[in-house]
This record gives structure tokens, sequence and C-alpha cells, in this order.
């Protein structure tokens, strides 16, 4: 099924549909306004098998971002990027698979509006990592009055109260960190366990992310999840000169290594059939 951004498809149908077909779930993320040309980037990730795709909304004091993510935004600001050009841009695109903003709380506080801003361009989830639960409730309802899921972050350090919580008022995914601190490309066993954790709480998808940067990474990650996040890792080649197409065959990459991970489960769980 081919999707339009113009259709606004929900994020969690979408991404419980694909990890019941046993597909490992693949989010890359993507800093909006990088380049010029930054929209071909979401072509070339959904060309690649991404199943949604996470775009950063770029804020001058990005807390939870590690350096190459600030980086990434810094060089976004520099190009005098607004959060109207953005959207304006994304709606200008079909890639074909949901979209997800990711920001901070100031920046979603400017505009009352802000959630029908995002729905109004396609994207159809949201990200706030700086929001605490306990304070989500008129983000949440703002988010759902406009068809947009608002995901929440759990981490290891989580009380179990709380994460409980998360799982509950979370809406398209379950978005968990595999360590506490800032985003990067050393990868924590502490996620496995997390994931593990949420996904005994909820039917919705859960997602890990921060530190997947190999395809080794990816795999080990989605064996405790329904799928990853990959961030740093992609950025830092668009950083370092990538081109579109090159991060396409990058993910495609991620995209093969995890397919390839379920048919290695399957092959080994088959018993062979009794003979004698």
């Amino acid at each position: 099924m081919t999707l339009s951004v113009g259709d606004n498809v929900n994020v969690e149908e979408h991404l419980r549909r694909r990890r019941d077909e046993g597909r490992p779930l693949l989010v890359p993320y993507l800093t909006g306004g990088i380049s010029a040309d930054w929209t071909r980037y979401l072509t070339e990730y959904a060309r690649a098998g991404a199943d949604a795709i996470e775009i950063g909304l770029p804020f001058s004091d990005p807390i939870l971002d590690g350096p190459v993510i600030q980086e990434a935004s810094d060089r976004a600001l520099r190009r005098g990027v607004t959060v109207r050009d953005l959207l304006a841009e994304v709606a200008a695109v079909d890639v074909g698979v949901p979209l997800i903003a990711m920001t901070y709380y100031n920046l979603v506080a400017q505009s009352p509006d802000f959630c029908r801003g995002l729905a109004a361009a396609g994207i159809t989830g949201l990200i706030v990592p700086d929001l605490p639960v306990d304070e989500a409730a008129p983000l949440v309802a703002a988010a759902e009055a406009a068809g947009v899921a608002l995901t929440l972050l759990a981490a290891p350090s989580t009380p179990a109260d709380r994460l409980a919580e998360i799982a509950r008022v979370s809406r398209g995914f379950v978005y968990t960190v595999s360590v506490m601190g800032t985003t990067g490309t050393e990868f924590a066993e502490s996620g496995g366990r997390i994931a593990a954790s949420v996904r005994a709480l909820t039917d919705r998808p859960v997602l890990l992310a921060f530190g997947i940067s190999t395809t080794g990474h990816a795999v080990t990650a989605a064996g405790h999840a329904d799928g990853v996040v990959i961030g740093a890792a992609l950025m830092r080649r668009i950083l370092d000169g990538g081109t579109p197409e090159q991060l396409g065959d990058v993910l495609a990459s991620f995209r093969r290594a995890l397919d390839d991970s379920v048919m290695t489960r399957e092959q080994g769980s088959r018993v062979p059939a009794d003979r004698s």
C-alpha cells in the first residue's frame, strides 16, 4: 500500500501493521533544513525501506542531542530555516511513509496551533523529548485534536510507576532510549532492558534509539524492541558530505540486516521433521 503524505496516515496503525507482518521497524532521523535539498533525503530514506521518518525541527538549545545532532541543528539554523519554511517544504513532497516531527517544548509552546500546522504539512507524529509525562496532558489533547500522535520517551532510569504511565499516555509508539544522556554512537545494553520492560506494559510498538550506529547494533536492538531509530550515524554522514543517494544506500544496508535477522531466526526455530 502506497501512503501519501497528504493522507495523514495514522502513525500507530501503520507501525502496528508493519510490525504484525513480522517486519522489524526502521525509523531514520533527519534534521530538517540541513541542506537546500534536504527533502531528497526523505525520499531516499523511504526508497531504502524506512517504515516512518523522524524529522528534527532545529532548536537553538537541543539539550538531549549529542554533538552530531547539535552540529546538524546549528548548520540548519545558520541557513536561516524556520519551522514555517520546513513545514512548507514537507507539504510539497510525497514521501510515502508517515513523518514524525521531533523538537523541544519551547518551540512547540510558541504557537497554539503547532500541532495543526504539523498535520497540515502531512506530519502525523510528534516527539518532544523534554516534556515530562505528568505535564503532557494539554499537548496530548492538542495533538489528538489535530490528528497527531504525541510519543513519549522512556529511559533506563525511569521508575516503574512512571514507566507504566508513559506506556499508557504515549501515542503512535513508545520511544525508548538505551542510555541516560545525549544521543550518540555508542549502543548500551541497558536499552534492551528498558525496551523489554515497556513491551510488557503495552501493545503499542516500542522503538529503541540512541547509539545505534552499525547494522550489528540495529539487529541487537531489534531483538529487544519492535524496531530502531537511527539518528547520529546517518547525520554524521550527511554532515561529512553524503548525498541523498548515498544515505539511501546506507539505510538500505540497515533494512537488509534487519530483514535477514528475521529470516535467520525463523530458520533457526524450525524443527526438522521426524523421518524415522
